[in-house]
């Protein structure tokens, strides 16, 4: 194990954040365990090492000030920590990290934190205690954690330490976990393009498929950095994976925001938890291409507007969901996959085009590729906007697909300074301010130019290309962005290809 204050380092030789460092041990201490039951077994300890930190800190400002009972549960309610019994006392834990019943310890913590807690109620991992836990290598993790932090120590928290490392464990499993991983993580590099596209310093935002809760976390955060506070924003949410579900609270907790996620995991197309909510900010990454979803059975719903979705695939169900649930001004911000700007299979076409003409669409952004652990399908940004104010008539497209730095040779990430250069683009454009439209970046149309187009939205169909005396893209990356792209079209196809045979099927069956 390194040193508490030593420096890991990576494959590359570069100097990693405590995070990083963490992650490199702990994941050497993982056994036979898939990354998925490993991912709740990590961030469960580091919940119960953070709460056990902040308790801590309390406790011992309570006994130097001689309070009469520094057992008083009230006393840590009013410092707004969690109250921790003395069985879940990360001291307990430490102490015991070698024992054969490490496990079942981690266990009855977890279950006194929340029977204390009513907030955290069903909210925390389980079944440390399992057979197929290796106790031994538990232990070791026990023992890594306990020294490595503590949470609570100022410069811990002047860095938030345990916002860095939540974040970066869970975008490590998502890696591992390939496709799956989409299911609970969306690259923070685009969830801050949505979030500083759509500026929301206030109001009520709505994550219908929140995954852990992605997209509240860097709300927040931007409120923050604005001059707001955590609150200025009311949160809301919907997620159907019981343990996706648990990491979104538990996401949500160790930040100290407060949202609504529902009352349990549910299905948001079949059984809505917030059935009457006016968002005022939508923010979204729902699942791709979803062919599975039910939508036999919802014909006649009342949030298809704009036309019924169809069977074999989800995506504009997610779009009219997302516009169902907007205020009379909200505004939406999703990824889909890029097919959604041109297809025309079994209606899209039309309902695209009914949204367009309602005047709904705002602005088109097309990312790179590898920017998602889940897909190599191309993605893009739609921001739907119910009140475009100084731009009815009007929509911004943006070809952000060179921007983006490869972080390793199948993952890529937008910088600081490309989501700047996006986010202040549309921006300028919004608010009537220094736009200029850039050949092969940015144009701003009308919807008589995008009928002209057949109402597609694929931001190169309008962009048009820049000019270079020179191909200025080294061979060896273009060649391996041309093939990631062409193997996501490969995929995107096979989807399409698939969403076709099914509904032959249920034709023939029917007849």
């Amino acid at each position: 194990m390194a040193k508490k204050n030593a420096k890991a380092k990576n494959g590359n030789g570069a100097t990693l954040g405590i995070e990083a460092e963490l992650w490199l041990a702990a994941d050497k201490l993982r056994g036979h365990l898939d990354a998925a039951d490993y991912k709740s077994v990590v961030l469960g300890l580091i919940f119960l090492k953070y709460v056990s930190d902040m308790f801590e800190q309390v406790r011992a400002r309570v006994e130097a000030e001689a309070v009469d009972d520094p057992e008083d549960r009230d006393v840590y309610l009013a410092e707004r920590v969690f109250w921790v019994p003395k069985e879940a006392r990360w001291k307990v834990l430490q102490d015991n990290a070698k024992q054969e019943s490490i496990g079942n310890l981690i266990d009855k913590a977890m279950e006194s934190i929340e029977r204390d807690n009513p907030t955290l109620k069903g909210m925390l991992p389980g079944n440390y205690g399992r057979a197929t836990l290796d106790k031994r290598r538990l232990g070791d993790l026990v023992d890594l954690v306990s020294n490595k932090i503590n949470f609570a120590d100022e410069e811990s928290r002047k860095q938030d330490t345990l916002g860095r490392v939540y974040e970066y464990f869970l975008s490590q499993f998502a890696s591992q976990e390939g496709r799956k991983g989409g299911e609970f993580y969306t690259p923070r590099s685009v969830v801050r393009v949505l979030v500083e596209m759509l500026a929301l310093y206030k109001g009520r935002v709505f994550d219908p498929c929140c995954g852990s809760g992605g997209m509240f976390v860097q709300s927040e955060k931007f409120v923050e950095a604005h001059g707001g506070r955590i609150g200025d924003i009311a949160v809301y949410g919907q997620e159907s994976n019981p343990n996706t579900f648990k990491l979104a609270k538990m996401n949500l907790a160790i930040r100290g925001i407060e949202g609504d996620l529902g009352k349990q995991p549910a299905d948001s197309f079949h059984n809505d938890q917030h059935p009457d909510l006016k968002a005022d900010y939508i923010l979204a990454n729902p699942p791709f291409n979803m062919s599975d979803w039910g939508g036999d059975s919802l014909r006649e719903d009342k949030r298809w507007k704009y036309g019924a979705p169809p069977v074999g695939n989800a995506n504009f169900a997610w779009v009219q969901h997302f516009i169902h649930h907007l205020s009379p001004n909200g505004a939406a911000g999703f990824v889909l996959a890029n097919g959604s700007m041109s297809s025309t299979f079994s209606g899209e076409g039309e309902i695209r085009k009914a949204i367009i003409e309602d005047d709904l669409a705002d602005c088109m952004v097309a990312l790179p590729g590898q920017l998602f652990y889940s897909t190599p399908i191309p993605v893009c940004l739609w921001f739907l906007s119910r009140n475009k104010k100084n731009r009815n008539g009007k929509a911004l497209f943006i070809d952000a697909r060179k921007l983006g730095t490869l972080t390793d040779r199948v993952h890529r990430d937008l910088t600081d300074e490309d989501v700047a250069q996006i986010a202040d683009t549309y921006h300028a454009w919004r608010d009537g301010k220094k736009y200029e439209d850039v050949a092969g970046f940015c144009k701003s149309v009308t919807i008589e130019d995008i009928r002209a187009q057949g109402y597609v939205l694929t931001p190169g169909r309008y962009v048009g290309a820049v000019e270079l005396e020179e191909d200025d893209e080294p061979f060896d990356e273009k060649m391996a962005r041309l093939t990631k792209e062409l193997e996501g079209q490969f995929e995107e196809s096979h989807d399409i290809e698939e969403a076709i045979r099914k509904s032959l099927k249920s034709i023939i069956i029917a007849k």
